[in-house]
């Protein structure tokens, strides 16, 4: 179903650089690369994020604890 994204809800790739730490050239590689995947909106050559989308992501980024493998028994 079609959800209605209001324009105050659309974030620059600047203000999700800001949040997320990251400088927007940063922001960049991820989306040319797809490094670190964060969906996003493209209108002509404007690129804009979902809050929620943002919010999410820094959801799913949250850990207890590092997972090590070795190589022994």
């Amino acid at each position: 179903m079609y959800q209605k994204t209001s324009v105050d809800n659309l974030l620059t790739p600047l203000q999700v650089a800001e949040i997320l730490g990251v400088s927007s050239g940063t922001l960049a590689v991820w989306r040319s690369n797809g490094t670190c995947q964060i969906p996003y909106i493209k209108i002509g050559r404007c690129v804009r994020y979902k809050r929620n989308v943002v919010e999410r992501f820094l959801e799913q980024q949250e850990h207890l604890h590092t997972h090590l493998k070795t190589g022994g028994k």
